[in-house]
């Protein structure tokens, strides 16, 4: 029986390099690659060896005849995605590891920031080369939106954070959280101590709607409610209340659905996960029964992924609608019609099948100045764009306006407006990189100013020797956790075409030095015994509950975890 890749799939890319027959696309050198909502394995080709099981860092493969509920549509998904995209499995040409000249030494390479892009960037050093690491960390914890960005419920997910442990713990690398560059230690000292600088430092801010209200309590963005359920430390406990009835989460990408699985999942099931307790707890007394889903464009233009709709769809207890509209009864119409005609159901992985997925859900007319019905319940509400939001002293209600696609596909408004009452609006329209001190910031993009992965000065177009960025700092906020492996592999070679071109800056002060300096400005820096300590007590007090940890929720009760080793 073949295996089939499910919906926690990282798109990585682990499973494909073990595959010996060449079965699961695209690849990394595929033009999908990157695009596709994630992996396929096809069960014609699939010998049933289990490769790609075991190296699958969120145990997201399993043989078909294993798929229970709600999983048992990945079988037909990964079958029917090669009916849209024949393939003969005929291997590319092969790649060898890099490696650099032996006369060079070892070089000494910093690397600012502890998520999925740094620890890819750092395995891919630690493999190809003698390099000695360094890695800083804001916070005193590693694992950046793996820990703090990942929804609890998605514990498979998580698992990638096991492959990244080796790195951490690996002789050749030092751990230096706690640390923020720029305010502890500038860009300038932490240049002068490595030969390279790699900043994996995410796109920490938020975007915003730019409308009246927006500051008013009760309107959050979505990176503090995310924070707030995954116990990011710079997030308050008290930061999101659960009052209302009714939620409006502005957006349609897999952030908007987790925020939307979250606050209607039994606390009960939540109660089993990573999440923060004092998220559980505000949960547990929520008056939440809905939650909208706010679109300006149509249904043919949703960010989330297949996996995550079909995982929503599924959410037991809950009642998933669409607002009826005619353009968007519209679009769903001929998108079933389009997907049946050219290969049948859910065999597109663009537009037409996010169209099509609502497909059998019911459209329902919407009124959203009154109560919530009985039960619970996920409104999906297509072209209606935030207008305002107002409330005495607090979010009470969101004006929208209706728009429309013109033939271009520019939304355009129609100038009808309505009004939805909420007591909580969380807008999830994308993540912003911050600027940061000492490297040049792109304002449009909001990224680091880079060439292929090289940070770059604006003014003259030349690269900023010995400086390097990955990640969404680099490409901006796109693409899950394993689009960063491949990102980290151009950064890396760029990295190393500049070693081997001897371009690199020679640092003066040993490694040594660096670490004085680092006890020095910061004493209560946390290195990898403490970081252990931490891991530790966390999971302790997870097996107290049946839990796989609890998360510690504050820097000084991290701080003090880490001193009890």
């Amino acid at each position: 029986m073949a295996y089939a890749i499910t919906q926690t799939c990282c798109n990585d890319a682990s499973c494909v390099s073990v595959c010996p027959v060449n079965c699961i696309h695209p690849t990394p050198d595929e033009p999908e690659f990157g695009t596709t909502d994630m992996l396929y394995i096809d069960p014609r080709a699939c010998i049933d060896c289990g490769a790609c099981a075991d190296a699958c860092p969120v145990d997201a493969v399993f043989p078909v005849d294993r798929l229970r509920g709600p999983d048992t549509v990945f079988g037909d998904l990964n079958r029917d995605w090669f009916r849209d995209h024949p393939n003969d499995h005929a291997w590319g040409a092969p790649s060898f590891p890099r490696s650099l000249p032996g006369e060079l030494g070892a070089l000494r390479i910093a690397v600012v920031g502890t998520g999925p892009s740094a620890g890819y960037t750092a395995q891919e050093l630690l493999r190809s080369t003698s390099a000695e690491i360094t890695m800083i960390d804001r916070l005193p914890v590693t694992g950046g939106l793996l820990r703090h960005g990942v929804a609890p419920d998605h514990q498979s997910t998580k698992r990638i954070a096991e492959s990244f442990a080796s790195v951490f713990h690996d002789p050749r690398l030092r751990m230096h959280l706690n640390v923020e560059i720029g305010t502890d230690v500038t860009h300038q000292e932490l240049a002068a101590h490595h030969h390279a600088v790699v900043y994996a430092v995410g796109a920490a801010a938020d975007r915003r709607l730019g409308i009246p209200g927006e500051d008013l309590p009760g309107s959050l963005p979505a990176t503090a409610f995310v924070g707030w359920y995954n116990a990011e430390p710079t997030v308050p406990a008290d930061a999101v209340e659960l009052s209302a009835e009714r939620v409006v989460v502005v957006g349609n990408g897999n952030v908007a659905v987790d925020i939307a699985r979250i606050l209607l999942t039994d606390p009960d099931r939540l109660a089993a996960t990573d999440i923060a307790d004092h998220a559980l707890a505000a949960l547990r007394r929520s008056r939440v029964r809905e939650v909208v889903l706010l679109a300006r464009r149509g249904p043919g233009q949703a960010a989330w992924t297949r996996a995550e709709f079909l995982a929503l769809r599924q959410l037991p207890g809950v009642e998933v609608v669409v607002e009826d509209h005619p353009e968007v009864r519209a679009a769903i119409e001929a998108a079933v019609s389009r997907t049946q005609s050219q290969a049948g159901p859910g065999t597109q992985a663009g537009p037409e099948s996010r169209a099509a997925l609502l497909a059998g859900l019911p459209l329902v007319p919407y009124d959203g100045a009154a109560e919530p019905g009985p039960g619970r319940r996920i409104v999906l509400r297509f072209l209606s764009a935030p207008v305002e939001l107002s409330g005495d002293g607090r979010v009470e209600a969101l004006t929208v306006e209706r728009t429309t696609l013109a033939a271009d596909g520019r939304v355009e408004g129609t100038g009808a407006e309505d009004v939805l009452r909420a007591g909580l609006v969380v807008r999830s329209i994308g993540h912003r990189g911050v600027p940061l001190p000492g490297l040049p910031f792109d304002e449009r993009a909001g990224t680091v100013a880079h060439r292929d992965g090289r940070v770059v000065d604006p003014a003259t177009g030349r690269p900023l020797p010995g400086t390097y960025v990955v990640g969404w700092a680099k490409r901006g906020p796109s693409g899950g956790i394993g689009a960063n492996r491949a990102c980290a592999r151009e950064t890396v070679d760029a990295l190393l075409d500049d070693a081997a071109a001897r371009t690199l800056p020679v640092p003066g002060p040993g490694r040594k030095d660096f670490e004085r300096l680092v006890r020095r400005r910061r004493p209560d820096a946390v290195g990898l015994r403490e970081l252990r300590a931490v891991d530790r007590a966390e999971r302790e007090r997870g097996e107290a509950e049946g839990r796989p940890r609890v998360k510690l929720a504050t820097v000084p009760e991290l701080l003090a975890a880490g001193r009890r080793r």
